[in-house]
């Protein structure tokens, strides 16, 4: 009888063993499914953030990038707007210089009629022929009206310094009371458009 009560208590105790047993494994099987939920949760919630990170980075790259375009775009606008307004400025020139010199053929074919008109005048004060000289300065007056009209302006010479730009220095003479390359005479004058020279003035200088 009392072998009968030990072998009972025996079963017992295996049978609280094995429970205990099996209350572990399910706690142990419920900490690891918690383990693995958070593990799951930490690993979507690092993904979203390097997910974010990198659309952060995406937009600031696109954002460079737009900037950057942005930047030719004006770069090229100033570039053709500063040719553009070079071209118009040498067009308007070229405009105006046409319009200026449109004449000056015609005006260099005149130019030899006032110097045989000027000779005219010249030669009528000698012969004291008061009604021809008249009529040849009446003459020249309007001819020089008409020069004046297109521009043209006779160039200074008689006491001026020479410049080879506006002088045709045929003769030279030595001088004590003029300086050197002093304009003392001049055999034909020259004259200009604007500032153009058409034909420059022959003159004598001082050495």
């Amino acid at each position: 009888m009392e072998k009968a009560n030990n072998q009972k208590d025996i079963n017992s105790d295996e049978e609280m063993e094995n429970e205990n047993d099996e209350l572990n494994n399910e706690e142990a099987q419920s900490n690891l499914e918690a383990t693995k939920e958070e593990l799951k949760e930490q690993t979507s919630e690092v993904g979203s953030k390097k997910k974010e990170d990198i659309d952060e980075e995406s937009k600031n790259q696109e954002l460079e990038s737009v900037k950057k375009e942005l930047m030719d775009y004006k770069e090229r606008y100033l570039r053709l707007n500063a040719e553009f307004q070079n071209f118009r400025k040498r067009t308007e020139k070229e405009k105006s210089d046409i319009y200026k010199f449109s004449s000056e053929k015609i005006i260099i074919d005149i130019l030899p009629i006032i110097d045989n008109l000027e000779r005219a005048l010249e030669s009528s004060s000698e012969n004291n022929d008061k009604g021809i000289k008249e009529g040849i300065e009446m003459v020249y007056k309007q001819f020089n009206d008409v020069l004046k009209k297109h521009g043209v302006d006779e160039i200074e010479s008689i006491g001026m310094e020479f410049d080879p730009m506006l002088h045709h220095a045929v003769m030279q003479e030595e001088s004590e009371d003029k300086e050197a390359n002093t304009i003392i005479e001049v055999f034909q004058k020259g004259y200009k458009i604007d500032s153009k020279v058409i034909r420059p003035s022959m003159v004598k200088v001082v050495k």
